[in-house]
């Protein structure tokens, strides 16, 4: 029997594939599963209009993260951060910060969308962390963390 797939199922194929399976595995579990429905003609149509219409919106949302990017790509970002008298941070920078000190240079961004460089930033000094704006646009933006 021929289906199409309504999310990734592991070891048969990812959503919107259409594949072949065993009759009693569709019937029985893909498709009251909500897994899967039977790949009509009908339903090969939708599906090719809808593949069709999220690549024209996903083009759309891609090229709006570009624009953002070009505007992040020279920016750099000061931290400012309680520190001891040889340097070292009490606690540490996180991305919470980071998107604070970028969303107020009026960009709108959140803080699962920043990918740090190391782990934790306990010093005084410059480092750089990632901003994931789309599944393939990446931005690096430069940051400085100072004392108050």
């Amino acid at each position: 029997m021929e289906i199409i797939l309504l999310q990734d199922i592991e070891r048969l194929g990812s959503k919107d594939d259409i594949v072949k399976v065993k009759d009693g595995y569709a019937q029985n579990y893909l498709i009251p599963q909500k897994k899967a429905i039977v790949a009509t003609e009908t339903a090969k149509k939708i599906l090719a209009e809808n593949i069709k219409q999220r690549a024209h919106k996903e083009a759309r949302l891609k090229e709006a993260a570009l624009e953002i990017a070009k505007k992040l790509e020279n920016q750099k970002v000061i931290i400012g951060a309680k520190t001891s008298s040889s340097g070292k941070i009490f606690g540490s920078v996180n991305t919470i910060q980071i998107t604070e000190a970028i969303n107020k240079k009026g960009f709108e961004i959140d803080r699962k969308q920043v990918i740090l460089s190391e782990d934790s930033i306990k010093e005084i000094g410059n480092y750089t962390a990632k901003i994931k704006l789309h599944k393939e646009v990446f931005v690096e933006i430069e940051f400085e963390v100072v004392a108050e």
